[in-house]
């Protein structure tokens, strides 16, 4: 009888073990991101969303503009770095200082929006030349009417990026030809939602930014088409993606540590955002790439992964 008993107990814990699931590995560390305040809606999107599927893993997204994400990425502090135009030659030597290896990654498109006052009932227009004759250095205009001679006979308040910034140096490069080329005397802001609430009680003021932050606001501002020869062009999804909104339209980036790529929650989170990006980057306002491109971003990331 003792012996029987013995058996069946035996069977039961054996069954048990037969039966137990094999636990899956829960992903934990932290992955820091800083860069273009540009791409950081983006970003910040992905990341909330990540959360929900990792919520063992701390991203923190900071917004620094281009060139101050580029410092510290170049100096081994982020992970990743969230840039609106290519990288300098004066950054990429600061990584080869650092022994920095990194891939560039396209992950949306975007058109820098010119915003006016919403009250403002003339400026519906501009042309490439207007643009460059505003902001150009030791920029001669100052009242409305120096752009055109029906426009008012009012001061012109400006608002756009600090120097730090990608779309700074993008706007500058294809209105001036000159990237870091322009006049010094207007708002210059790190966040752009400082210029937005500017413009919005500023019936005088003009700015420039990316078009998520015209989208997000669209309801307290009014935007200007921009004429490259061929007729005024509004910024929008549409004309960005088919490259109708030139010369304003432009890639977004994202800059990844080949040794921080090595880790499994930074590769996890690489491939969240590649899969997610079409979605989230037209849900606060930029346009996605075609899937093919973002399937080659995928493949080049993946080349980088050490198996």
């Amino acid at each position: 009888m003792k012996k029987l008993v013995f058996m069946l107990t035996l069977a039961l814990v054996l069954g048990s073990c037969g039966e137990k699931k094999e636990k899956t590995t829960e992903l934990r560390g932290s992955i820091s991101i800083d860069g273009s305040g540009t791409v950081f809606p983006v970003s910040e999107a992905v990341a909330e969303e990540f959360l929900k599927v990792e919520p063992k893993v701390k991203v923190t997204v900071g917004e620094s503009g281009t060139g101050g994400g580029f410092k510290k990425f170049g100096t081994g502090v982020t992970d990743i770095s969230n840039a609106s135009r290519e990288i300098k030659e004066k950054e990429i030597a600061l990584c080869n200082e650092n022994g920095i290896e990194y891939i560039q990654l396209t992950v949306a498109l975007d058109g820098i929006t010119v915003v006016v006052n919403k009250d403002n009932s003339w400026a519906k227009t501009m042309t490439t030349e207007e643009l460059k004759k505003l902001w150009e250095p030791n920029s001669t205009v100052k009242k409305w009417n120096d752009i055109r001679a029906e426009w008012p006979n009012e001061e012109i308040h400006l608002y756009g990026p600090n120097t730090s910034h990608g779309t700074y140096d993008f706007f500058t490069e294809v209105i001036m030809g000159e990237s870091g080329a322009s006049r010094t005397d207007y708002n210059a802001v790190s966040d752009y939602n400082v210029a937005v609430q500017g413009i919005e009680k500023d019936v005088n003021a003009l700015g420039y930014f990316g078009l998520s932050y015209y989208e997000e606001n669209k309801d307290k501002l009014g935007v200007v088409g921009i004429d490259n020869g061929a007729g005024a062009v509004l910024p929008s999804i549409e004309t960005v993606a088919s490259n109708e909104y030139a010369p304003l339209s432009r890639s977004l980036f994202i800059f990844v540590n080949k040794k921080s790529a090595q880790r499994p929650e930074v590769q996890k989170f690489i491939a969240f955002y590649l899969d997610n990006a079409p979605q989230l980057s037209k849900e606060v306002g930029y346009v996605p790439m075609p899937q093919s491109g973002y399937d080659e971003q995928k493949a080049a990331f993946n080349k980088i992964i050490i198996k």
